[in-house]
């Protein structure tokens, strides 16, 4: 684009305009200055005459007195900054200000010098200093020996000239931009019009050459030139086209000489090679019989193989069947990075590959003297999912943990050491346990107990299962170690919060009960257990926007202003940019910046209506509102239970979701769920401060900020 002709053309012009304008329009601005100043400089010279007229004739009429009136009404006029005569040794003799006479002032070389009048730029003003001469009239005042009676100094402002010369500069400017501007889209028209558009449309027609198209001629008859050109063009095109026909044809020729050239070459070639091929056959016929007998004998051997290789074949298979379990297990366990969800996922898996009646995972912890059991799964059977065993010389699980592999039982009959009946309350007839380990730190064992039809375990499925405990090891690993990384940052935010509502014994345990009133109505409606991880950490997390907020508007108890209530407002904001780097926190960050958001969109801060409103950011705002009114706060006390609900009711549809209000309302009158502080309020508190309020909806005044 930098190397374009137009582009080059347009800048060369553009900076030649640029700098011929510009230089007359400062040359030009430069000659009305220096006009406007001597005007100016004629006209003071003018007015000072005129002023030393006026004083001469007002003393020479004995009305010296009015010499500070003339003074007075001339400083009156807004470009006069002072006006006073003084003597030669700088006293101030008369003045506009009267308070200045008697003073003595700088008058400088000027003032010395000075015979006639003179225009000196100072500080954006001109002073002016004159010579009131001694006269014959003036003998019977003053003495004839004084040559000099004082000197008349003007000060006059430069801001009207200024302003002028300002408005001629910026008409300068405008006029020499607006030229160049017009002079610019002219010749980027001309361009355009004559130069840029038939280039372009005579490049269309190369590209079209290329791909073959001959026939089309190019006709562009905006300058002879470029006509000139599209003909030269188009005949060069048809020659081209004439030369490609010809080379064609040629090549054509060429080809079906070289076929019949090869033909004749390849039926002298054959007829060599049928004679050789007919006494190969010859040999061939005497050496077939020969080859009958050996064929017969390589059937007999060829049967024998086929049965070794139908028995290769099903161990084949089944190395097969046993990789590709291998192979979707692996799949399925790093799929999740949940532990609940990756110890059932693995057990239920290990059960289906080994053909399992019960299974289960035990977690081993080096300081701990017991041993934990999770996601004990049984076909048919119901066994406890969750507890601890201790680690005893008969037990299996801690054998395969002290010595560090897998242990394969057959027949528990044949392994007299080891309990028949497991402490987890089942028969032990055959198993397999392998330890869960990543690197040399031991987690636990992977077990299956029992096939399902009663046959034993062998050393194949022995190998099975290890494999499948090394990939289910680094698995719950990795799932550990992301758990307990979420865990660190829930603790620290929690503790975030847990701060902010320390501060204020007002709020305090409020996100403990948002939490248990959120999680109560979310399994009310049967929430898979994802969406209630959700709805919990969101509702323990809900106001950690609070702390970007001043701690005492939070304490305010007097009436709040429009600006605190848009401070306060701010808090899910801030809520969603604290948790942004934290990942996994999304849904969560969305549910949090939504939980002041209204059913009917009039909430804050994005003014969201139901349609655009997670499910739980709509648990929460139902939950966090009805804490609110029922708990004291700064400006009030807490409403009633019954007060509270009948909010709730009233505003379904606009503040709430009305599908979900009811179930709460259900729930809340379900006894236990509240504690005795949200039971009962005094009516006489609710009455008195429910009367203070605006004509607003109770549920919308008495929502925390």
């Amino acid at each position: 684009m930098v190397n374009s002709l137009k582009i080059k053309i347009l800048v060369l012009v553009t900076v030649i305009l640029v700098l011929v304008i510009s230089s007359v329009a400062y040359i030009n601005f430069l000659q009305q200055k220096e006009m406007l100043r001597e005007i100016a400089n004629r006209n003071i010279s003018v007015l000072v005459e005129t002023i030393k007229s006026s004083i001469g004739n007002a003393m020479l009429s004995g009305r010296s007195d009015e010499v500070g009136s003339i003074f007075a009404r001339i400083k009156s006029r807004e470009f006069v900054k002072s006006i006073r005569i003084v003597d030669p040794t700088g006293k101030i003799l008369n003045s506009a200000e009267r308070d200045e006479i008697g003073k003595k002032v700088e008058l400088g070389s000027q003032g010395e010098a000075t015979r006639n009048l003179s225009l000196l730029p100072d500080n954006g003003l001109f002073v002016s200093y004159a010579r009131i001469f001694n006269a014959p009239q003036c003998y019977k005042c003053h003495p004839p020996s004084k040559e000099t009676l004082g000197l008349l100094e003007i000060k006059l402002s430069l801001d009207y000239m200024n302003n002028f010369i300002q408005r001629e500069r910026d008409t300068a400017i405008i006029s020499s931009a607006v030229l160049v501007l017009l002079t610019f889209a002219t010749l980027v028209l001309f361009l355009f019009l004559y130069v840029d558009r038939p280039i372009r449309k005579l490049v269309s027609y190369m590209e079209q050459v290329e791909q073959g198209d001959f026939e089309h001629r190019i006709k562009i008859n905006s300058s002879v030139e470029m006509h000139s050109l599209c003909e030269s063009f188009n005949r060069m095109v048809q020659r081209l086209k004439s030369m490609m026909e010809r080379t064609i044809s040629h090549e054509r020729e060429l080809a079906r000489a070289q076929e019949k050239l090869s033909f004749h070459r390849e039926t002298h070639q054959m007829n060599g090679r049928l004679e050789e091929q007919i006494r190969e056959i010859e040999n061939l016929n005497i050496t077939l019989e020969e080859r009958i007998e050996e064929i017969e004998e390589a059937n007999y051997k060829i049967a024998d193989l086929a049965g070794e290789l139908e028995d290769k074949n099903t161990n084949l298979e089944k190395a097969v069947a046993k990789l590709s379990t291998l192979y979707r297990l692996g799949l399925a366990i790093n799929s999740t990075m949940e532990v609940e969800s990756l110890y059932n996922l693995v057990v239920r898996t290990t059960m289906d590959t080994l053909q399992a009646q019960i299974g289960y995972i035990i977690l081993y912890a080096p300081e701990h003297t017991h041993l934990r059991v999770i996601n004990l799964m049984g076909h048919g059977e119901t066994l406890p999912r969750e507890r601890s065993i201790p680690m005893k010389e008969t037990s299996v699980a801690s054998w395969v943990i002290r010595h560090r592999k897998p242990l394969l039982i057959a027949d528990i009959n044949q392994a007299p050491e080891f309990d028949r009946f497991s402490t987890l309350g089942y028969e032990r007839k055959t198993l397999i346990c392998a330890p869960l380990m990543v690197k040399d730190e031991m987690i636990g064992t992977l077990t299956v107990v029992n096939k399902l039809n009663n046959s034993t375990y062998n050393h194949e499925e022995l190998e099975l299962l290890s494999t499948i405990a090394a990939q289910a090891s680094i698995a719950i690993k990795n799932a550990m170690l992301y758990d307990e990384q979420q865990k660190t940052y829930l603790n620290t935010i929690q503790a975030l919060v847990s701060a902010i509502e320390a501060s204020d014994s007002y709020t305090r345990g409020h996100s403990e009960r948002v939490t248990r009133l959120s999680l109560a109505l979310a399994r009310k409606l049967e929430l898979p257990q994802e969406r209630l991880k959700v709805i919990e950490r969101a509702a323990i997390l809900h106001d950690i926007g609070k702390i970007g907020v001043d701690l005492s508007l939070l304490h305010k108890e007097e009436r709040l202003t429009e600006d605190d209530v848009a401070e306060l407002q701010q808090h899910p904001t801030i809520g969603m940019k604290i948790l942004e780097p934290i990942e996994f926190l999304h849904d969560v960050r969305l549910c949090i910046g939504q939980h002041h958001e209204r059913y009917d969109g009039l909430g804050y801060p994005n003014r969201l209506a139901a349609e655009h409103l997670l499910l739980e950011s709509r648990i929460l705002a139902i939950a966090d509102s009805f804490d609110a009114m029922t708990s004291d706060r700064p400006y009030r006390r807490a409403l009633a239970t019954e007060v509270a609900i009948q909010e709730l009711a009233d505003n379904a549809g606009k503040q709430f979701d009305p599908a979900l209000v009811p179930i709460f309302i259900e729930l809340i009158n379900t006894p236990g769920l509240l504690p005795p502080r949200q039971q009962e309020c005094p009516e006489a508190a609710v009455t008195q401060h429910s009367a203070s309020l605006p004509k607003e909806s109770l549920s919308h005044s008495y929502v925390a900020p």
